[in-house]
């Protein structure tokens, strides 16, 4: 049976999201944050009506947690400037780091089942928040010259680049884990004839917490000031000058963003009636 509400606000989320970005509107990212937070927002109700009670409230509170833990944000291109330009990362190390975070993260989701079928989403969210803010350090340590220390005991093996790619191979798998048990939890509990629509509203909603990590960067980059060397390319006279000054903070100020966030509202939703299931 056709579900008018479902296609009626998808139809309306499509139109107001390319609306607003065909048009140079003033403060266009926060209008379309904050418009298809609303419209998911109600397709999620309509959905979860379907459900019994202390189901619908179990998968709300699942769908917060990952929401908060998928929403902190990032450094923003501050730290690549930093790589490019201190650490002498170029585009073909940056392909490879691409290339190996894809291909173990496949694997990453594969040899971690074990992990994520035996722990709830709540400590399977701590445990991911305290590993994501721990793979932060060697990006913090190397704005400090941890590099050179390490390179200097190793006879330069334990360069900067050998510390990203390590760090990236213990990074990549994380980003996805969380939204598996959700996955997984929708597939199991959700009405049968509306399996696809709830992974589908689901799975917008979780999504929409990138848009509001690209909304914490941009804030985050307007409180710590990072720029970097930009010549004429006529003249090459130096427009704006390099400033990694703030970098530093900006890194650590993520890492305990990461950290802490996430745990603090795992714990608020674990005393509530969207509590997650044990």
């Amino acid at each position: 049976k056709v579900n008018w509400w479902i296609l009626g606000g998808s139809l309306v989320f499509v139109i107001f999201t390319l609306s607003i970005g065909s048009f140079k509107v003033p403060f266009a990212q926060e209008i379309v944050f904050l418009g298809s937070m609303t419209i998911i927002l109600f397709l999620m109700n309509k959905l979860v009506k379907e459900l019994p009670k202390d189901i619908r409230l179990t998968v709300v509170g699942t769908a917060i947690i990952i929401f908060v833990f998928r929403a902190m944000p990032g450094p923003g291109p501050g730290l690549i400037w930093f790589e490019i330009d201190e650490l002498n990362f170029n585009e073909q190390f940056f392909s490879v780091l691409s290339l190996l975070a894809s291909i173990l993260t496949l694997a990453g989701i594969i040899l971690l089942r074990p992990f994520m079928a035996k722990n709830s989403i709540a400590k399977i969210i701590i445990i991911l928040s305290i590993a994501g803010a721990i793979l932060f350090l060697p990006s913090v340590g190397m704005y400090y010259g941890f590099h050179n220390w390490t390179s200097s005991l190793t006879n330069g093996i334990v360069d900067a680049k050998f510390i990203a790619i390590i760090n990236t191979a213990l990074e990549s798998p994380l980003g996805q884990i969380s939204m598996i048990p959700l996955l997984a939890w929708i597939a199991k509990n959700a009405p049968s004839h509306l399996k696809a629509t709830f992974f589908a509203v689901f799975a917008s909603f979780t999504n929409l917490a990138l848009s509001a990590s690209s909304l914490g960067t941009k804030y985050l980059n307007e409180i710590f000031t990072i720029t970097r060397e930009v010549k004429d390319k006529v003249t090459n006279a130096i427009l704006t000058t390099a400033d990694y000054s703030e970098l530093g903070l900006l890194l650590i100020t993520v890492t305990v963003l990461t950290l802490f966030v996430p745990i603090i509202f795992v714990i608020l939703i674990q005393k509530t009636k969207l509590k997650t299931s044990e």
